[in-house]
């Protein structure tokens, strides 16, 4: 919605305070630039040292009043004219997480033609204790639950979480075996080639980051789109380059409409995410046929992350070590001085320090190529066990002194 107001009405910059999907003690503020995209170089130094050379808070003159504006029925509009199908027959369950997201997100369903939404009572107000989750992260172990459980009670078609600040979006689906989540790439996957898919762009580009699917590139090969992988965040994602019509990344992150919102947004992301799944189910089928065609078409594509927590100095070591002396068999790439890629055979190995804690963390990917439909299971099997083959060493490489 801030991201979307900047815009809207003409403003230099954007502030957002918010606890996101972090702990409660976490509490920050995001910045948005004029030109309605997060903060980057150089504007990010620039107001640091804006910051530093700033008298005490309380000595900075303010204006006596601030003007008001409300755009939330524009933002909802805009939303609304996202879905491309005609078909609404679509059961959803929903959470916000005891986030802000959980009124508009259900507002923008129904104006969106989506009627039958249940959401999750006891997560449905903002709190900002998040008191039923220990990490309101819908990638967290348990964090989403009690919407599984509200999907499977109501017979639902399709689960939807929203972090606290509903900028990030996860999806569950219902399976033979129950409910479950999909991962951020391949929710990332799906909403990318439904956008390709539905058409009406012009010289379309589609981006993502270098910790994300490379399935992405294959879809848009498919559909004839350009295709961009930057560095990680959405500051980078959404300058990806000329005619984005979307971009994603693995930590449930979309951005399905740049042209009005130029950051991910969990609300849009929802919206697209139910037109999808109403025309696979006026079609009989459902979001995980989609992702076998996919399989088929472009290859097994499985990935996981792996992180380690080190001492901040440990952690600068084992990464300049990695850097310097890549194991052998691999071939490097240095996108980023902090970013590592490493490939071999249909495996990717890409290792960078987190940001915000002291971590090492690495984004595994392998890849199974499918002769055929009928080929499938047992391309996945290999490709778990790959997958698993490759965790074990990467664990074991970055545990290594």
């Amino acid at each position: 919605m801030l991201a979307f107001a900047v815009r809207e009405l003409g403003a230099v910059a954007g502030v957002q305070i918010t606890a996101s999907h972090n702990p409660p003690a976490d509490n920050g503020y995001k910045v948005y630039l004029a030109d309605g995209a997060q903060l980057a170089p150089p504007a990010d130094a620039e107001i640091e040292a804006a910051i530093s050379a700033a008298p005490a808070a309380v000595a900075i003159p303010t204006a006596a009043a601030a003007t008001e504006a409300d755009v939330t029925d524009a933002y909802l509009e805009r939303v609304a004219r996202l879905p491309r199908g005609t078909d609404r027959e679509l059961r959803v369950a929903l959470t916000p997480l005891h986030g802000v997201g959980g009124a508009t997100a259900v507002h923008a369903l129904h104006r969106a033609g989506f009627t039958q939404v249940d959401v999750v009572g006891s997560q449905a107000a903002p709190d900002p204790g998040f008191p039923t989750v220990t990490f309101p992260n819908p990638e967290e172990p348990g964090a989403t639950d009690a919407l599984l459980t509200l999907a499977a009670d109501v017979d639902a078609d399709l689960a939807i979480a929203l972090d606290p600040d509903a900028d990030r979006c996860a999806l569950a689906v219902p399976t033979g075996n129950g409910w479950r989540m999909l991962t951020g790439d391949e929710t990332g996957v799906l909403l990318g080639d439904h956008l390709l898919r539905c058409g009406g762009h012009t010289d379309p580009l589609v981006a993502t980051t270098v910790v994300s699917s490379s399935m992405l590139r294959l879809v848009a090969a498919a559909h004839g789109a350009r295709y961009a992988e930057t560095l990680t965040g959405f500051k980078w994602i959404v300058r990806g380059g000329p005619g984005l019509v979307y971009g994603y990344e693995e930590a449930l992150g979309y951005c399905v409409d740049p042209g009005t919102v130029r950051d991910k947004d969990g609300i849009a992301a929802a919206v697209l995410a139910c037109d999808l799944a109403a025309t696979l189910k006026a079609a009989g089928q459902g979001l995980p046929d989609r992702l076998d065609a996919l399989a088929v078409a472009h290859g097994v594509h499985l990935t996981e992350g792996v992180s380690l927590r080190l001492e901040p100095t440990v952690r600068d070591a084992a990464a300049a070590r990695l850097r310097a002396t890549p194991p052998e068999g691999w071939t490097r790439e240095l996108p980023a001085p902090d970013v590592l890629v490493l490939r071999r055979s249909g495996e990717r190995l890409v290792v960078r320090p987190s940001g915000t804690e002291p971590k090492l963390k690495a984004y595994l990917e392998v890849v199974e190529p499918v002769p055929d439909a009928a080929a499938l299971p047992a391309a996945r099997d290999a490709a778990r066990a790959r997958l698993e083959a490759l965790r074990a060493e990467v664990t074991a490489l970055l545990a290594d002194p």
